[in-house]
């Protein structure tokens, strides 16, 4: 597997996203909701691809939390395989307008994350066996 390019990514909010170290401020989280609405989420996760790895994002690990709040908007908190990941640009708001076109979904605020740091471990064995690291 190739190395991927470096490319820098400080003050770089993705196309069409809208994500903070303050996103996710002032959300409380719906047991509730978070319950009857993340498979849905979940399933929308899957759908979103890194462009460099053909593994979808939930299967590399790199979504590390999703909430409810009770009128329908998600919290997503995310991390990125390094800091200079080139999807850095985009990936956000591909998970921002993923979790959007749920049914029920009102809104969706994504937070990246940079702790803890991001390695081959969070993947599931399904994305192991995809990459032939198994």
């Amino acid at each position: 597997m190739k190395p991927l390019p470096m490319v820098p990514t400080e003050n770089l909010p993705p196309e069409g996203g809208s994500y903070s170290s303050t996103a996710l401020d002032g959300l409380t989280p719906d047991p509730a909701k978070t319950d009857e609405l993340r498979p849905a989420i979940e399933a929308a996760f899957k759908k979103v691809y890194d462009p460099e790895i053909p593994v979808d994002i939930w299967e590399l690990g790199l979504i590390y939390d999703v909430f409810v709040t009770a009128d329908g908007v998600v919290g997503i908190k995310m991390t990125l395989t390094a800091p200079a990941c080139p999807a850095a640009q985009i990936l956000p708001g591909q998970v921002e307008q993923a979790a959007k076109g749920v049914a029920g979904v009102t809104d969706a605020k994504v937070e990246i994350v940079w702790e803890p740091g991001w390695t081959k471990d969070r993947m599931s064995d399904v994305a192991k066996l995809q990459l032939g690291m198994w």
